[in-house]
C-alpha cells in the first residue's frame, strides 16, 4: 500500500487528524531518513505515552504488517555456524528498525532519577544514546513535560532531529521540534485516542518503504 492510500484511509476513519496530514507524513519522511542515514529512532513519554513509545518499539523492531526475512549473507551465516540451531534461527529472526524506548529500563531510570535529577531521565538516555543523524520521538498528551522537553533539548544539541506528538496547543514541545504533530484534542484521554492511530500509521509507512516488495 503507498503512502497516499495509507494516510486517506487513516483521515477517513478518524477525521480530526486530516488537519496533521501533512506532519504525519513529515515525520514519517524524517524517520525514513534517519534510517537510510544509519540513524536509530528514540521515544519517550510519561504514563499512557510512555505505552506508547513502548508500543511503538515493538512495531518497529520486528514485523509490524510485512513480512521481513533475513538477508540471504546472514541466513547462510547462521547456518553455516549451527547447521540446526542456527538454520532455525535465519528461519525465524526478521529484520528490525533500531529503535528504543527510553521508558523501559528500571534500574537505569531510577539511578537517573536518584543520583541526576529526575527531569533528566530522558536526556541521560539521549546524551548516551544519541548522535547527529538520530531521530527523537517525544510524546506529551500537554506538550509540557519537562523531562520530555529536556529530552528535545539534549537532542537538538547534538544535532538530532526532534519530532514530537502532543495536544492541540502544542505546549513547551513547539519551541524545541522540528516537527510537531499537534492533534485536534485538548483532553488527555482524547488526545491519546488520537495518539496511536497516528503512530500505528507512521510505522505502517516506514515499515512499507523498507520492507514491502
Amino acid at each position: 500500500m503507498d503512502k497516499d492510500t495509507i494516510l486517506e484511509q487513516l483521515c477517513d476513519k478518524y477525521p480530526l487528524l486530516s488537519a496533521v496530514k501533512s506532519q504525519i507524513e513529515n515525520i514519517s519522511n524524517a524517520i525514513i531518513e534517519c534510517y537510510e542515514g544509519g540513524g536509530k529512532l528514540l521515544i519517550c513519554g510519561n504514563g499512557g505515552s510512555c505505552s506508547d513509545a513502548e508500543h511503538i518499539v515493538g512495531e518497529l523492531m520486528k514485523s509490524f504488517e510485512v513480512s521481513r526475512p533475513l538477508e540471504n549473507d546472514l541466513r547462510k551465516k547462521m547456518s553455516e555456524i549451527s547447521p540446526a540451531r542456527g538454520a532455525y534461527m535465519a528461519g525465524k529472526l526478521q529484520r528490525g528498525l533500531p529503535a528504543i524506548a527510553l521508558t523501559a529500563h528500571t534500574s537505569l531510570a531510577t539511578a537517573i532519577c536518584n543520583d541526576i535529577d529526575p527531569d533528566l531521565l530522558f536526556a541521560q538516555q539521549v546524551v548516551s544514546y544519541g548522535k547527529a543523524g538520530d531521530l527523537l520521538l517525544a510524546i506529551s498528551t500537554s506538550g509540557n513535560s519537562r523531562n520530555v522537553t529536556d529530552a528535545c533539548i539534549a537532542a537538538r544539541a547534538l544535532n538530532m532531529t526532534t519530532t514530537g506528538l502532543t495536544g492541540k496547543k502544542g505546549g513547551e514541545m513547539k519551541e524545541f521540534c522540528d516537527i510537531l504533530i499537534c492533534v485536534p484534542e485538548e483532553i488527555t484521554a482524547s488526545v491519546q485516542e488520537l495518539h496511536l492511530p497516528v503512530l500505528h500509521v507512521i510505522c505502517r509507512i516506514v515499515e512499507n518503504h523498507f520492507f514491502k516488495t
